[in-house]
């Protein structure tokens, strides 16, 4: 059984969000006075007892305007309480029942679901019950007092909910792999999203900006499990003011960090812009297995020679991240979205792969044979004594050469496309390390090695 769900339901800017920083012990939820910053429900991973389990924070409920996302977000609320084991209903202590509170109470009622109820804000403990009791009327049961930014009540609220989870014993963990969609805005992030996962999971919308926090989902394909995060839309920096869209595109970056492999989404018609390289530039600094995804390629007009041109375009723009797996898509109608998981499995055996040492060395016999380390103008001429592989996730190889300064850009690069051309990589960064060693202390490991039971 895969971990328990709860869901946080309630209307706009009673906290919810904070609540579930608190509960998840994060800040990964952006809180902000402005009303509606939540829109997609986010997920995240929570313990309690012995329970671990995923907080679902929702967007706030209102239902007398059916205008902008407002229909969206109850929609997505609608899912989150169809996933959940409980609910938890936050109302504003401070404010007191309002009519608003009353209409998702009796929405409430109707789903066949336990309910909690949290009255959040109740920052002072002399007056929290007191503001608690006010919210007996809603008839939803005892009113927890809790305070979503001061941690108080949060205990007695969980131990509440703890009872309508299945037992620890049930709950089996699996590996996942992590994958981050990342890309400009409006290039159909979300809708990769919903589309690899046939459900409506992400609001989509024409509206720039739709999408403001990182979306987690996790769901098992074939007997794996993957955990796909949608991100917001990252812009120049120059654009973004500090405020919402400030937090919204470090919460894309930290998606990034913590993914094993990325999905950059462009799209066909805008083709690849500055902030693409940018982008695709980010990923290879986090050292990130990454899967070019070309998406709206339904909305091109197209002859027998696109692709190739398209293919020798992306070269040309994004020749850093030429090593990338690339495919052509759209995600509104799922043309070749499917293809994806093939190049996800790919990327991330890719990026955990270790190469046993006898093999890097053989690559890089055969690259000096073909092509000799360069000498400076001294006459110094460079050489790699032997090179072993130190980690993974990048792929990361030391070469231990005599002088690193001998060895040039180009040649780096020559070394590295060697190491592709023997080894694979596909889809992953490899990274090279020089590093100097003495020809004393090369005999010295020779002989180690030599001697050494294997």
């Amino acid at each position: 059984m895969s971990l328990p769900v709860v869901a946080v339901i309630g209307r706009p800017n009673v906290g919810k969000s904070t609540l579930v920083n608190r509960i998840a012990s994060d800040r990964f939820a952006i809180v902000d006075d402005e009303p509606g910053i939540t829109r997609d429900r986010t997920y995240r991973p929570a313990f309690w007892q012995d329970r671990d389990f995923l907080i679902v924070d929702t967007g706030g409920l209102v239902f007398d305007d059916d205008s902008e996302f407002l229909p969206l977000i109850r929609e997505q609320a609608q899912i989150a309480l169809s996933e959940a084991c409980a609910a938890i209903f936050v109302v504003n202590g401070q404010e007191g029942p309002t009519a608003a509170d009353l209409e998702v109470a009796n929405w409430l009622r109707q789903q066949d679901i336990p309910l909690v109820l949290a009255v959040n804000k109740c920052e002072s403990e002399t007056t929290g019950f007191a503001q608690a009791a006010e919210f007996w009327e809603l008839g939803l049961g005892y009113p927890y007092p809790v305070s979503g930014m001061h941690g108080t009540g949060t205990g007695d609220l969980l131990d509440a909910v703890i009872p309508y989870m299945p037992p620890a014993s049930e709950i089996e963990e699996r590996e996942e792999t992590n994958v981050a969609i990342v890309g400009r805005p409006n290039v159909g992030k979300s809708s990769l999203l919903n589309a690899l996962s046939q459900t409506s999971r992400a609001i989509v919308s024409p509206i720039a900006g739709t999408t403001r926090d990182s979306l987690d989902m996790v769901l098992e394909r074939e007997g794996k499990m993957y955990r796909l995060i949608d991100t917001a839309g990252i812009r120049k920096k120059n654009k973004v003011e500090y405020g919402v869209e400030f937090f919204s595109i470090n919460r894309s970056f930290r998606a990034i960090r913590r993914s094993q492999v990325v999905v950059l989404v462009l799209d066909a018609v805008d083709g690849v812009t500055e902030q693409d390289q940018k982008l695709a530039d980010r990923i290879i600094d986090e050292g990130k297995a990454c899967v070019l995804a070309v998406n709206k390629w339904d909305a091109l007009e197209k002859d027998s020679h696109t692709i190739n041109k398209y293919l020798s375009y992306l070269s040309d723009r994004l020749y850093f991240i030429d090593w990338s797996e690339k495919i052509f898509i759209s995600a509104l109608t799922g043309k070749r979205v499917s293809k994806i998981w093939q190049l996800l499995d790919c990327a991330a055996t890719e990026h955990s792969r270790r190469v046993p040492t006898a093999v890097v060395n053989e690559v890089i016999e055969e690259a000096v044979r073909w092509q000799t380390p360069p000498t400076n103008r001294q006459g110094k001429a460079g050489k790699i004594y032997y090179g072993t592989q130190v980690s993974t996730a990048p792929p990361t190889m030391v070469l231990f050469v005599n002088d690193p300064k001998l060895f040039k850009e180009n040649y780096k690069r020559y070394m590295e496309k060697q190491f592709r051309l023997q080894l694979g990589f596909a889809s992953t960064p490899i990274r090279l390390l020089w590093r100097a060693k003495r020809p004393r202390d090369v005999e010295r490991t020779t002989d180690q090695r030599r001697t050494t039971p294997v």
